[in-house]
């Protein structure tokens, strides 16, 4: 573990440390539950005050990326971060941007189609059985407005569920973040109302092709059927938006 002295005229001290801290994660490959250097040890090392080294560890712990333990065993240990955060503070800030559901399928049409594809061969038999399961619950038609509205979002997690078994993070990040602003506009809009019954069978009908295609670990098909799975999807996404502007407008002239 190194520092680069020169950085510190040009930065706070405690953010140094933060960001040494995240270098070590990445070069010398550290994983969730290697402990930090002790209190002592990152004074001398950074050559500061405790008190600078207390504001550099509770900036690591409000982000998330360590976890300070007190008693015998006590000191700053690391944590794996979590996408929700991440994805969360990304999502609210597009929310200002007033996004559509044809702007998250502009890049749905690239990501599902590329992680489908990376997915080939990495998925186990418990994915395998999550995925069977999901098709399963909806395969069912539901019967009240809440079973619309988690069915929806049981669709989605279809993808969520091949983005944990990517080997690429990057790509499985990306995917995740798409499907958890694609599940914003169906919670936060109803994207759900009104019922559109072809819709999920079509979904359930392409994921379940899609699944057998896995199986059989045939590359071309299942791009070609992702494919066509995302274009249909987003068709049946902007025609549901439409749908509820236009209520939207009836309503307000009716009152």
């Amino acid at each position: 573990m190194s520092i680069n002295p020169s950085r510190r005229k040009r930065q706070k001290l405690s953010d140094l440390i933060v960001e040494d801290v995240k270098r070590w994660i990445v070069t010398d490959k550290m994983s969730p539950g290697d402990k930090l250097p002790n209190e002592r040890e990152l004074i001398e090392l950074f050559e500061c005050s405790k008190g600078t080294v207390r504001e550099a560890l509770k900036a690591l712990e409000v982000e998330g990326l360590v976890t300070t333990r007190t008693g015998p065993a006590g000191g700053a240990y690391l944590n794996s971060a979590s996408i929700d955060p991440a994805t969360r503070a990304l999502r609210n800030y597009l929310h200002f941007q007033h996004f559509d559901s044809s702007q998250v399928y502009q890049l749905r049409r690239v990501i599902e189609v590329e992680l489908a594809v990376a997915v080939i061969g990495h998925l186990s038999d418990e994915h395998f059985a999550v995925l069977e399961e999901n098709i399963g619950v909806c395969d069912k038609r539901p019967e009240t407005e809440e079973e619309q509205r988690l069915q929806r979002i049981v669709e989605i997690e279809f993808h969520n569920t091949l983005a944990e078994a990517c080997p690429n993070p990057l790509l499985a990040f990306m995917a995740r973040f798409l499907n958890d602003l694609l599940r914003d506009l169906v919670v936060l809009k109803k994207a759900y109302l009104p019922e559109r019954h072809q819709f999920s069978e079509a979904n359930v009908d392409y994921h379940r092709r899609i699944l057998e295609a896995m199986k059989q670990e045939d590359e071309a098909k299942v791009r070609a059927l992702m494919h066509e799975h995302m274009c249909d999807a987003e068709r049946n996404m902007i025609a549901l938006e439409g749908e509820m502007a236009n209520r939207f407008l009836i309503d307000c002239d009716q009152t």
